[in-house]
């Protein structure tokens, strides 16, 4: 069996599993997933963006302590469940969504979001908490930059899918 073959028969399982038949033939249940979508979206850029733009402008240090943990628990919060509930919402119609150059797009810069988090986490890891007295370095602040505008071209990239 091709490479092309086994890819067309998991996309094509994907498409049957019972929670992608279960959307497809509900639309209280789509409505549903898909609100829970926009709730994690919701968390992940409500709490996201504050604390990059914070890093960015190298304001109010001292909040940070106390600002960082809790903006990026609830980030997390929001990003699972924006992940669970954009596979589930992705098995209602996978082949038409790999077709979608917007959904491509949504991935590519989904996938650089989530490396610039890495990234991040392992910057801040090395520098500890931030001393009040002392600037954020360039590349603390580079990086949350970098965030916000990953984290907002792959909303605007997931908006535009419906457009194509």
């Amino acid at each position: 069996m091709s490479v092309a073959a086994v890819g067309l028969a998991v996309v094509e399982w994907i498409g049957h599993w019972p929670g992608a038949r279960w959307l497809q033939q509900s639309g209280t249940a789509y409505l549903l997933v898909n609100a829970a979508h926009i709730l994690g979206m919701g968390l992940l850029l409500g709490a996201i963006l504050p604390l990059d733009t914070r890093l960015v402008l190298g304001r109010s240090q001292a909040a940070l302590s106390v600002l960082a943990p809790v903006a990026i628990r609830t980030a997390a919060v929001g990003l699972a469940l924006a992940l669970l509930t954009g596979a589930w919402l992705f098995s209602v119609n996978p082949a038409d969504y790999l077709e979608n150059r917007a959904f491509r797009w949504k991935l590519l810069l989904l996938a650089l979001a989530l490396v610039n988090v890495a990234v991040q986490h392992r910057q801040w890891r090395s520098l500890g908490l931030p001393d009040v007295a002392r600037a954020l370095p360039v590349r603390v602040r580079v990086l949350a930059g970098t965030s916000a505008l990953l984290w907002v071209s792959t909303l605007v990239a997931g908006r535009w899918i419906g457009f194509i």
